[in-house]
């Protein structure tokens, strides 16, 4: 079994405190983990890490759906 691809983009929850937000591929699917208890608030650079990690992730998720 390949090693899971994982990805993480800093963030700051409400608290200001800094935190991280995961994203990785599941079956065919995209799973976003948030800090745990917490909102994730992110800053437009961060954003755009966390689009360019959705579009990876996205075609990760797509090369494993197919047969």
């Amino acid at each position: 079994m390949a090693p899971r691809k994982e990805w993480s983009i800093g963030c700051r929850d409400v608290a200001g405190r800094r935190r991280e937000l995961t994203v990785f591929a599941s079956g065919g699917h995209i799973v976003l983990v948030a800090p745990p208890g917490e909102t994730a608030v992110l800053a437009p650079l961060e954003v755009g890490r966390l689009r360019a990690v959705l579009r990876d992730a996205a075609v990760d998720a797509s090369a494993k759906a197919e047969p």
